[in-house]
């Protein structure tokens, strides 16, 4: 049972520190810069912890900088307040996803103006439907030789997932529940305790305020376990924070933070 709960969760936080340390605060806003290799290094390891669910950065980028312009707007490729429920939330996003990165639909100039990273050879194999097979596969033995029942099969599903689910939690509870610290022109959120499960995603009101600050906390209480490492790989110098500067988006451009 100790294997399994520590096989999920190590899958888990893996899989969320890349997707907010890499696909998010990298591939999406640069909130810092770092050397072709360790680039590549980040891009591997994406793709390694995120396994059936990887998720190609070139096109999460483009995807995330729409959500930034469009904020709970129709226009907002997942925007709560538009569907249903989670699973039509993230349909609607998987569609989108899959047109840019099959070419039948082409993104507008503005969201690829800034760099997106691109490794064609790994975008082909980490996306082909018999890579995720194969991590599918894996999971399942762990969980066979392991799982003290049939019982713990059940999370499986999120195994095969990782991603899209982590993304869903964030863009569904991070513009629905918890409270605002600025006035930003949507429903962003932040939530917390909780948003500890997420290591700072959850703290959706005060990115959306300030998008190119890699600190998502703000208050004394939030706490932004990513930004931390990102600190600690900084002193390291395997990465460069980029210093933060004016960066109000213009939906919150001259509104005053809630007290």
């Amino acid at each position: 049972m100790l294997v399994i709960i520590g096989f999920f969760l190590v899958h888990w936080f893996l899989s969320l520190f890349f997707h907010s340390f890499f696909l998010h605060r990298f591939c999406s806003h640069k909130m810092y810069t770092t050397s072709k290799s360790w680039e590549r290094i980040f891009y591997f390891s994406t793709w390694l912890v995120q396994g059936s669910s990887f998720l190609v950065p070139r096109a999460y980028g483009v995807m995330h900088r729409m959500h930034h312009a469009y904020s709970d707007t129709e226009k907002d490729p997942h925007s709560p307040h538009f569907f249903t429920d989670v699973y039509q939330m993230m349909r609607n996003t998987i569609l989108i996803f899959r047109s840019f990165l099959l070419g039948k639909c082409l993104p507008d100039p503005e969201f690829t103006r800034e760099y997106l990273p691109v490794w064609e050879k790994l975008d082909r194999f980490g996306h082909h439907g018999l890579t995720r097979f194969v991590f599918m596969v894996l999971y399942t033995a762990v969980y066979f030789l392991f799982a003290p029942s049939y019982w713990w099969f059940v999370l499986l599903p999120v195994h095969f997932l990782m991603g899209p689910i982590q993304g869903a939690v964030v863009n569904w509870c991070g513009h629905k529940y918890g409270y605002s610290n600025y006035e930003n022109g949507d429903h962003s959120k932040n939530s917390t305790p909780w948003g500890v499960l997420l290591m700072g995603e959850l703290f959706q009101n005060n990115h959306h305020y300030a998008k190119s600050d890699p600190n998502f906390a703000k208050k004394w209480f939030e706490f932004d376990l990513t930004f931390l490492i990102m600190r600690v790989l900084n002193k390291a110098r395997i990465i460069q924070l980029i210093p933060v500067t004016a960066d109000i988006s213009v939906q919150t451009a001259g509104k005053l933070p809630h007290t």
